[in-house]
């Protein structure tokens, strides 16, 4: 929505990124982590990478977040780093559309409701689009770990 990426994303959508190579950059090689650190913003009731059975809670939370018919996929339980691509482009999704809503119902809804159901509506928005930003980190975290990223304890 933002147009330029990671520059034009505000702040508060991006809390506590890990350094990255950027493009056109030279790339930094990613940390190099312990199993069973789970870093900030990681989900709840997803073991941390690395740990015993993890994988499993993590596939698990992930269909969570899909559609219902994405579980009679084959593809995506063999592979579930496939799965988290599908399940973080759902939850972008979710994003985009909180985020369209917000700034259009003022315009679109003003003769349609009364003031208070349109504040509410907003008040709404705002509350579903803070909770899809959190679930869409959460899950460009658990993605990373299922491509082996893994994260050192921050003191």
């Amino acid at each position: 929505m933002y147009g330029n990426g990671e520059r034009d994303t505000p702040a508060w959508e991006q809390p506590g990124r890990f350094t990255r190579g950027r493009p056109g950059k030279t790339a930094e090689p990613g940390p190099r982590g312990k199993d069973g650190i789970a870093p900030p913003g990681w989900p709840r009731g997803v073991r941390p990478p690395g740990a015993p059975g993890w994988e499993p809670t993590a596939v698990a939370w992930l269909y969570d977040l899909c559609p219902p018919g994405y579980r009679s996929h084959e593809v995506l339980r063999r592979y579930p780093l496939l799965l988290a691509r599908m399940a973080r482009q759902h939850v972008e999704a979710a994003l985009a559309a909180a985020r369209h809503g917000y700034g259009t119902a003022r315009v679109d809804l003003k003769e349609a409701v009364p003031v208070h159901a349109l504040e509410a509506a907003l008040r709404m928005y705002e509350y579903e689009g803070s909770r899809a930003a959190a679930t869409e980190r959460a899950v460009r975290l658990v993605e990373e770990a299922l491509g082996g990223e893994r994260w050192e304890p921050r003191l």
